[in-house]
């Protein structure tokens, strides 16, 4: 699977400096440099280089410094990895390549051109506001079929978590949690039910929710114990 290369090629952006996320953006990994303006990097992970990792590449390098395409060293090295015409290509569209070996080592095929031009710099910060506002790093990237772990369900769930202990006031959420009024105003997961004006608890999807990713408990200091 994608995600068996995703600790190896997050390994070697680290080694250079980056902090890197999965499944950013709908991007297998996004990695930031230190700078600000941060460096953007865009990785995009296949179980062997083919057009479909390719394409992918040319849709996210808008929005984006760098993009790098990783896929497994072929057994025998008579993959992609080895096809001139293929190495070539990922050169004129500014790409680079990286082969991650059965070992998880990386070896680095093609080096992108450093500081290519932002073309989509809406998309580029989106990609930059949701990695810093991710806690940790929750999903390794290349997932496909589980949900991924965004800011938004993060803190969906920091405020299902508080609403575990009782109906809970807005007003008392929001230090600890900002986007608390509108996750649940919006209520996208179905997790919670107004009690009253200002006044939220938590359904039986939201405690379902809980058991599934289970939470560290929130120190609401100075919050009410009830909704009164």
């Amino acid at each position: 699977m994608e995600t068996e290369l995703y600790l190896p090629v997050k390994r070697f952006l680290e080694s250079l400096g980056f902090a890197v996320k999965g499944e950013v953006g709908g991007c297998d990994l996004v990695a930031l440099s230190g700078g600000d303006p941060p460096i953007v990097v865009i990785g995009e992970l296949k179980l062997s280089f083919n057009l479909e990792l390719v394409l992918q590449a040319v849709d996210r390098a808008g929005a984006c410094d760098e993009v790098w395409l990783a896929a497994k060293l072929s057994a025998r090295g008579k993959g992609r990895e080895s096809d001139a015409r293929y190495r070539n290509l990922c050169r004129r569209l500014g790409f680079g390549m990286l082969a991650v070996t059965n070992t998880g080592d990386v070896e680095v095929i093609v080096k992108p051109p450093t500081a290519s031009p932002r073309r989509d710099p809406k998309k580029r910060s989106r990609l930059v506001a949701e990695h810093r506002r991710r806690k940790g790093d929750p999903a390794l990237g290349g997932s496909t079929r589980a949900p991924i772990m965004t800011a938004y369900r993060q803190q969906a769930l920091a405020c299902a978590s508080a609403l575990s202990q009782g109906p809970r006031r807005v007003r008392d959420l929001k230090p600890e949690i900002p986007d608390a009024p509108k996750i649940l105003l919006h209520n996208v997961y179905g997790w919670f039910d107004r009690a009253e004006r200002g006044v939220y608890v938590l359904t039986d999807a939201g405690h379902a929710a809980l058991k599934r990713w289970p939470q560290q408990p929130i120190d609401l200091a100075g919050a009410g114990d009830s909704a009164s």
